[in-house]
């Protein structure tokens, strides 16, 4: 699925299949795996050594296995969405004065109160839940989904759930599909929580506050606050509470501005352009006081409640009273920081203004920078360009610039085990044909005039990058390029081959797309879904479905077209095409 913005994957990684519990524990030789591959056919399933047919699930060898259908199905579904002949329609489109999410098959509207499912043609509302105060508005929330091979008590719990932060500091467990209530819990009253993350996607939730600040009164007063942000983290499914801590600058330092708990990592950046890393784990075993299950009751600092419920709420348990053991440490521009590649590599910019677009990609194990390690594109932009690691687990960089996308790959050095190199895996160009960035124009009258500026390289007349993201399913790059054709701009999403780069498929997108609003694009199997923020507040959704190009249906469309249906649908009006 494809997104921008920000908004977070919840889908297992790709190559982890959902169906077999064995998947992560037992291993077979490439040996083995070939001579079991050349040697199956229906005989085959009658062995009775247990190893073995474990063996061939975990690779999904079984004919009527769950991954391998799963897998062909995807790969037909591809197949279908790159053909000639199929188009993608947009259907339904929709306003909203709240922002609009989209999240594995479901749009969430006025901050998730109301659900409709992406599946059916038709808009279909889930669950619409009632008017609530300010007090009790949803500030953030994740899906969850039901953990591999693990027993769980609650049949609910099987089914995918959305865990949500409201603003009076509940964290509730709503059903996916009916929106009903299947668990609550009561955080605190003394900070303000407002963020949801995983540390470990499907594992570990992390609650975040705002930053803490005293009251106006005691600001008068000159009382210092040396307490900065309060983390809450917990196991899902089933729900446990592994403990609560806080950020003190008495411990990490005065110039602290963020902090994040991710892949077991606690990572603090400063106001410096500094990212210090440490191991929550290392934290938890050393200066966790003491444990508590959610609904146990607990007498903490002279209080006596049960955790989890108001107005007790949950003890901040991890109490840390000296520095923990520094990980790693990074100086990097406004705090840029990634790791990820193999053998683990991490990108920066140099902590300068004057680097800005200059990208250092060096080893984590010794800060060694890689050969061919500084990537720069030289652009010359309103919008910088960015790079990542790409989210497929292959361990490539994606760098994106205004009319270039370069897919680059870790290569090993000859006679050199130590360093990596950094090569380009394959590149995809914006289409330019016409040269409008051209120095010398010729009037009417055959004089030359020269300009005196040139243009940018994401001028709005020439077709520009806007989005880049990956469709994990089908194992396909999803691309947003946009091109202004006077007052209006026209945009189209390209599907591109992951592992060559060809395009494979083009998508006209018929509604304008003006450069100056945010845009999120959704690419998720056969849908796309292209959410628009206009000023004040208005967000639109457009919403495309994958149809069959026939005669047919040309000859249908062209007898409605210019009629436009308005059905309302809960409290929302949708239009229809």
């Amino acid at each position: 699925m494809g997104t921008a913005g920000g908004t977070p994957r919840l889908l297992a990684e790709p190559g982890i299949r959902r169906n077999s519990s064995f998947s992560q524990e037992i291993k077979m030789s490439p040996d083995s795996a070939a001579s079991s591959t050349t040697r199956l056919s229906s005989s085959a399933f009658k062995v009775h050594n247990v190893c073995r047919l474990l063996t061939r699930r975990a690779h999904g060898f079984y004919t009527k296995d769950a991954g391998v259908a799963h897998r062909k199905n995807m790969g037909i579904l591809r197949k279908l969405v790159c053909q000639e002949s199929t188009k993608f329609k947009n259907v339904w489109t929709t306003h909203s004065t709240s922002p609009i999410a989209y999240e594995h098959g479901r749009i969430y509207f006025d901050n998730y109160r109301c659900c409709m499912s992406s599946i059916a043609r038709e808009p279909r509302i889930l669950y619409q839940l009632p008017p609530c105060s300010k007090s009790e508005k949803i500030e953030d929330a994740l899906l969850l989904e039901c953990p591999l091979g693990e027993v769980l008590l609650n049949p609910s719990d099987y089914k995918s759930s959305l865990a949500v932060l409201t603003a009076h500091n509940w964290l509730l467990r709503l059903s996916a599909n009916t929106g009903d209530i299947l668990e609550k819990v009561y955080l605190t009253s003394y900070c303000k929580f407002r963020y949801l993350s995983w540390d470990t996607s499907q594992e570990i939730m992390v609650i975040k506050s705002a930053q803490h600040k005293l009251p106006a009164a005691a600001q008068q007063a000159d009382i210092q606050q040396s307490v900065l942000f309060f983390l809450a983290v917990f196991r899902v499914l089933p729900l446990k509470f592994i403990g609560m801590l806080e950020i003190n600058k008495k411990i990490f330092g005065n110039n602290v501005t963020d902090v994040a708990v991710s892949h077991g990592m606690l990572i603090v950046t400063y106001s410096v352009g500094l990212v210090k890393l440490y191991s929550f784990q290392s934290i938890s075993e050393q200066f966790t006081e003491e444990q508590f299950d959610l609904g146990c009751e607990c007498n903490w600092n002279g209080k006596v409640g049960i955790v989890g419920k108001y107005p007790f709420g949950l003890p901040c348990n991890i109490k840390i009273t000296d520095t923990p053991p520094l990980l790693f440490e990074v100086s990097s521009l406004e705090n840029a920081f990634q790791i990820g590649g193999y053998p683990w590599h991490y990108i920066i910019t140099p902590n300068k203004k004057k680097h800005k677009g200059v990208f250092h990609i060096c080893a984590l194990k010794d800060n060694a920078l890689a050969k061919n390690g500084i990537q720069d594109m030289k652009c010359c932009s309103l919008e910088p360009d960015w790079i990542y690691f790409h989210p497929d687990t292959s361990g490539r960089i994606i760098h994106v610039g205004p009319n270039l996308i370069k897919v680059l790959k870790l290569k090993e050095i000859k006679n050199n085990k130590y360093q990596r190199e950094i090569a380009e895996d394959f590149v995809i160009v914006a289409n330019r044909q016409n040269n409008v960035n051209n120095s010398v124009t010729v009037t009417a009258s055959g004089r030359m005039v020269k300009k005196r500026f040139n243009l940018l390289d994401d001028d709005p007349e020439q077709e520009t990058f806007k989005i880049v993201d990956y469709e994990d399913e089908l194992d396909l790059l999803s691309v947003v390029a946009v091109t202004q054709l006077g007052a209006d701009g026209k945009a189209h999403l390209d599907f591109h081959c992951n592992e060559h780069g060809i395009l494979l498929k083009s998508i006209p997108l018929v509604e304008s797309w003006d450069v100056t609003y945010n845009h999120e694009v959704y690419f998720d199997r056969d849908i796309v879904l292209h959410i628009e923020q206009k000023p004040n507040r208005i967000f639109c959704c457009y919403f495309y479905q994958m149809v069959r190009d026939s005669a047919e249906e040309d000859e249908h469309s062209s007898l409605e077209k210019g009629e436009r249906v308005f059905c309302k649908k809960g409290e929302r009006i949708f239009e229809y095409f």
